[in-house]
């Protein structure tokens, strides 16, 4: 008979173990002597040690769940209370109870964790909620419209609450977005509707202009030209490839009466030539607008200078293509920074050339920890390759930056 500390062989080749409720049969031995058949059955109680000890290190440091590491606690409590091990398994029994007292705390504090965080993703939802409410009542489209992106990426960062709560929140925070797109679109239709009607205004005032342009009635004829010319002021803008077609016609056919008319009146050179002076000192003042600066200011001196050059009254017919194109380049250098502000403000746009720059900027961040980690594996090929990869991406990087730039972002 053989034995140790925590176990015996009788001679008839059965082993036990001791515990605090007294022996217990582990196995019998029959292919070896008593000392070979103890250690056999001590490597078994090692084999539970260590997977004990691992279970504890998982428990402790890793996201187990719990009803996971109940069942693998259940498991090898099963082998231990198999008895079919030589060591000292009530020692392992104290370990594992420990074990579920940490399994249980552990749960318990996740299930506040979940709380806290659930509630404070809840009051972060609710502050998104009501943000976006606000902002579906505003006028300010550019602004409003970036800010609303913003509040999506950040509730898509939020974890989850119930699904009731956040099927709720969801349904208001969406339905103040879809309020906002829906008057922000009938705002750009109303001015697409407004181009429109004065694409329609100015074509009308084209033709009564052109039926008028063989009119030898002179007096009633230019003060009829003249009420024509503030109808087409006052119907504003049409879309842009009408209204210069349409300009061009309504300002040739008053060429055509106005020459006529000056003909007949060629005694009053004397006073064309004065006017012409004076609509050469006008557009000097108009030039020294450009370049433009301040689109407000400009737009307002050059609508005083216009209106000063219209109540002067006709240059001789030679002269009055140079000194009215020089107003005109003035005048195309304010719609063209009209249209050059509008298109900076555009949300679409805008919107366009973040989600470019937002994409770049991801690709050069992950090819930049690419190469760290090339670098720091000694592998100096692949970084290199890398490198040129980023070099690439950077140089399309900057690009889009000075292009949202544009867009003031």
């Amino acid at each position: 008979m053989s034995s140790d500390p925590w176990g015996r062989v009788d001679e008839t080749g059965t082993v036990y173990v001791r515990t605090a409720d007294g022996e217990q049969v582990v196995g019998s031995w029959q292919a070896g002597s008593p000392e070979e058949a103890l250690a056999y059955f001590e490597r078994k109680y090692e084999g539970l040690v260590v997977e004990i000890g691992l279970l504890e290190r998982r428990v402790r440091t890793t996201d187990l769940s719990a009803k996971d590491a109940q069942t693998a606690i259940g498991h090898l409590r099963e082998q231990v209370d198999a008895h079919h091990a030589v060591g000292d398994l009530d020692a392992l029994r104290t370990r594992l109870d420990k074990l579920v007292e940490t399994v249980e705390a552990r749960r318990e504090e996740r299930k506040v964790q979940r709380a806290k965080q659930s509630d404070e993703a809840r009051h972060a939802k609710e502050a998104l909620v009501a943000e976006a409410e606000e902002l579906a009542q505003s006028d300010q489209w550019r602004s409003a419209g970036e800010r609303l992106r913003a509040l999506v990426d950040t509730w898509k960062g939020l974890p989850r609450l119930d699904r009731k709560s956040d099927d709720e929140l969801w349904h208001r925070f969406s339905h103040a977005r879809s309020a906002f797109s829906k008057r922000r679109k009938a705002h750009f239709a109303q001015l697409d509707a407004q181009r429109e009607d004065a694409r329609k205004i100015k074509e009308r005032l084209v033709s009564e202009a052109e039926a008028l342009s063989d009119s030898t009635d002179w007096g009633p004829t230019a003060a009829r030209y003249r009420e024509l010319m503030a109808e087409w002021k006052a119907a504003g803008r049409a879309q842009r490839e009408h209204e210069d077609e349409l300009w061009n016609r309504f300002r040739g056919a008053q060429d055509v009466f106005f020459a006529a008319r000056g003909a007949v009146f060629a005694e009053r050179d004397a006073e064309q030539a004065e006017n012409l002076k004076f609509k050469e000192e006008l557009a000097e003042e108009a030039e020294r607008l450009l370049p433009i600066s301040d689109l407000k200011a400009a737009r307002a001196a050059f609508r005083s200078i216009n209106e000063r050059w219209e109540a002067i009254g006709h240059v001789p017919r030679d002269a009055r293509p140079k000194v009215e194109g020089r107003m005109h380049a003035v005048e195309r250098a304010l719609q063209d920074s009209e249209e050059a502000e509008w298109r900076r403000t555009n949300p679409e746009a805008r919107a366009r050339a973040a989600g470019l720059t937002g994409q770049l900027q991801a690709a050069v961040d992950k090819l930049r920890g690419q190469i760290e980690a090339a670098r720091a594996a000694g592998n100096d090929a692949k970084a290199d390759k890398l490198q040129q990869e980023l070099d690439g991406r950077q140089a399309l990087l900057d690009q889009a930056l000075k292009g949202l730039q544009e867009f003031g972002g």
